[in-house]
């Protein structure tokens, strides 16, 4: 449930084949508007995808006549109601954070394309399950890019407090204990081939116990940048970033939360990391564990444990400075055809790992799950091509990182 995303990743606002338009969304200015992303794909990948989506009859997605598949209508959002087991002060500060947040991304994503604008869905699925998917598709910057917020309330099944035990959280391993979650994600893929793809989320999980007289909690997110080109002052840039974003708490966050990164984010069939990494963490209940950032003077004494809540706040504030010098210096760079074409070569190992080990992909993408947002921020035209012919240089040098990560924070420009 709660890994590199919560209930958003690939494939598109959800259009697997050329598509016409089937539904109209409700832009922010309440204009009417068509939005749907086109995926070039042979028929038989085609048939091998649908195959891993489900996505024929039962998953909440109908494909009519003509091959465009009807988009759900969304249920406009209300003041939720009082949930039936009341959520913790951290939960409620981090959901109003992240709501807050995401209008925040929005615009200023929109103000760095200059020509798109974001279609946003509310959706309900009860008082206390909802949430706002935000995509933008074809403007000049970014090809597709979504920004989404999930806000869950439930009671955990067997299979899934087992799963939660076996990674050391402590909840009954027969289910049954209410719980509430809480998420901002967010894709942004390029429509320029030297502008690397950012993935980031952060997230809360909460889970009522009852030898506690408060729930347990843990937090986790993340932030990765996926290029088709490389270039080591980007490289640099990006990781100094977030280690800077680190440090703040403590020097031993960002070498564990690298790390973390780049074992996550590997395919093991291509022997490849999917990008230049960043930062991963889950499951992070406090910083009892680790030293504490340096003082500033001798004389001063150590400053207590900052709660988590700062810290992924943090993370989330940093998302687009991370990344926007980066487009900056390269959204305006020359590239040919073949360039292009090795971009769309790439994304389809981004939907590879989406598809076969991302944790929440595969949560999402189970019977009964909301398959349009779970597929939502896979990039809009993917290739895949038998036998793609051999690399160039440059984009041997990428290839040779992804197969050897660096410890690009400590190199310099």
């Amino acid at each position: 449930f709660l890994s590199s995303q919560l209930f958003t990743l690939p494939l598109s606002h959800s259009r697997l084949a050329q598509m016409e338009p089937s539904g109209l969304g409700r832009s922010r200015e309440g204009r009417s508007e068509a939005h749907m992303s086109r995926l070039s794909m042979s028929g038989p990948a085609l048939i091998v995808l649908l195959s891993l989506l489900g996505a024929a009859d039962g998953v909440g997605i109908r494909l009519p006549r003509g091959g465009a598949f009807a988009a759900p209508t969304p249920s406009p959002i209300t003041a939720a109601a009082t949930p039936s087991v009341a959520p913790s002060r951290t939960f409620e500060k981090f959901r109003d954070f992240i709501l807050q947040r995401q209008k925040t991304i929005v615009q200023d994503l929109e103000a760095l394309d200059g020509t798109a604008m974001f279609r946003l869905d509310d959706w309900r699925r009860s008082d206390t399950t909802y949430g706002v998917t935000g995509v933008l598709e074809g403007g000049s910057l970014i090809e597709k890019g979504a920004v989404s917020v999930s806000i869950i309330q439930g009671t955990l099944t067997e299979e899934r407090a087992r799963t939660m035990s076996s990674r050391g959280r402590k909840v009954r391993e027969g289910g049954g204990q209410p719980y509430c979650a809480a998420a901002l994600s967010l894709v942004v893929h390029a429509a320029h081939p030297m502008v690397p793809t950012l993935r980031a989320d952060v997230r809360y999980f909460e889970v009522a116990d009852d030898g506690h007289s408060e729930p347990q909690g843990w937090f986790g997110g993340g932030a990765d940048l996926t290029p088709c080109y490389l270039f080591e002052e980007d490289a640099i840039e990006w990781h100094k970033h977030w280690r800077g974003v680190c440090d703040k708490y403590s020097p031993d966050l960002y070498p564990r939360y690298k790390k973390w990164c780049d074992e996550y984010f590997y395919l093991p069939a291509r022997q490849e990391h999917r990008g230049i990494g960043g930062i991963f963490f889950d499951d992070l209940m406090d910083f009892s564990d680790l030293p504490p950032p340096p003082s500033p003077s001798p004389s001063t004494s150590p400053t207590p444990p900052t709660p988590p809540l700062e810290f992924v706040q943090d993370v989330a504030d940093g998302l687009l400075d991370s990344w926007r010098p980066i487009v900056d210096r390269r959204r305006s760079l020359p590239y040919t055809p073949q360039q292009r074409e090795w971009q769309l070569v790439r994304r389809g190992r981004y939907v590879e790992f989406n598809l076969l080990y991302d944790r929440g992909v595969r949560f999402g993408l189970a019977p009964g799950g909301a398959i349009e947002r779970v597929i939502v921020s896979a990039p809009p035209l993917v290739k895949w091509s038998y036998r793609y012919g051999e690399p160039g240089e440059e984009e041997r040098r990428l290839v040779d990182v992804l197969r050897k990560p660096r410890d690009w924070a400590d190199e310099t420009d």
